[in-house]
């Protein structure tokens, strides 16, 4: 017993150790997932108010995320971009997992439309006759008997309708803190390698064991700074928004947790482009000027999140 416990205390020094001087798992970025909510059977939120185009999130998120690939890859030419789809093809949360894991990805962004539970309104739209009947009883006892004596009545008609949402605006979702377990998993599923043990320009190629105590610790040390990193851009996605006078509604943690987000071994957020079941914001959403903005918005926060990644001694430009 004493033994065993002498071994893992020490292993659990040696990741203290490493720890301590394990720098950011990417001092670079060199890849970046474009993912594309939805698709294919899986249509997403659809405009269902009264007066709404009826747009469905698939398309909304498909048309931005190409803008976003474009853009990027315009603007960041050393920067691998890959999308998770390009076409109207359904993928479930694993596939596209699957494909930001493989392809290394540094970043992951997935972009969605918001939607909300909507109120139902109602109004009189005309009249109609119907005919009732009024029942009276004579007798009593045995020989009482009842007589339904029929009249015409006249009666509003209504018709239901859905109200749009007032709320509009963009927000930013990272996974959630206490699905950390879920992060940790997928580290330990990915393929993490070549760290710095020492801070020097030379590395030690170490293949992380993270079933063993010390690598289940470094894990979680990778799982805390994909958050902070997810919260970063997350942070700088928001503060763009800002800039261009939309509405930015700030960054969130979902409680019951975004799965996709869980499962990719890396830095990944979520952005909700706009509501859908708004008035403004669905006209906003499928124009092309507004599905460009929105690319060009993402991009310049990814541009200054890069520009902090790989320069983290200089003093990050708000301007």
């Amino acid at each position: 017993m004493l033994k065993n416990s002498i071994i893992r205390n020490g292993l659990l020094f040696f990741a203290l150790l490493i720890s301590a001087t394990l720098p950011a798992q990417t001092k670079k970025l060199n890849t970046i997932i474009v993912d594309a909510g939805h698709g294919g059977t899986d249509v997403g939120a659809v405009g269902q108010y009264e007066g709404s185009l009826k747009a469905r999130e698939k398309d909304i998120t498909l048309a931005i995320s190409n803008k976003l690939v474009a853009e990027l890859r315009k603007q960041l030419p050393d920067v691998k971009v890959v999308p998770t789809r390009t076409t109207d093809i359904y993928q479930d949360p694993k596939t596209k997992a699957k494909i930001a894991n493989d392809n290394k990805g540094d970043l992951f962004i997935s972009i969605h439309a918001d939607a909300v539970n909507l109120k139902t309104g109602k109004r009189q739209i005309g009249t109609k006759t119907v005919t009732k009947y009024k029942v009276t009883y004579t007798g009593k006892g045995k020989n009482r008997k009842k007589k339904s004596t029929p009249y015409k009545e006249e009666v509003p008609v209504y018709e239901y309708y859905k109200i749009p949402t007032t709320r509009k605006g963009t927000s930013v979702y990272l996974f959630a803190a206490h699905k950390t377990e879920d992060k940790i998993r997928s580290i330990k599923d990915g393929d993490i390698e070549d760290f710095e043990m020492h801070g020097h320009d030379d590395t030690t190629s170490t293949k992380i064991d993270f079933n063993s105590p010390e690598g289940r610790h470094i894990a979680q040390i990778y799982a805390k700074r994909y958050q902070e990193k997810s919260d970063l851009i997350a942070t700088l996605v928001n503060e763009e928004v800002a800039r261009v006078g939309r509405e930015a509604l700030g960054v969130y943690q979902r409680q019951v947790g975004i799965w996709v987000l869980q499962a990719t071994n890396m830095p990944a957020i979520l952005v909700e482009t706009g509501f859908i079941a708004n008035y403004e914001d669905e006209r906003y959403l499928v124009s092309e000027k507004g599905q460009q903005e929105l690319a060009e918005v993402i991009t310049r926060a990814v541009i200054r999140y890069k520009n902090q990644l790989e320069n983290p001694q200089q003093v990050p430009a708000n301007k």
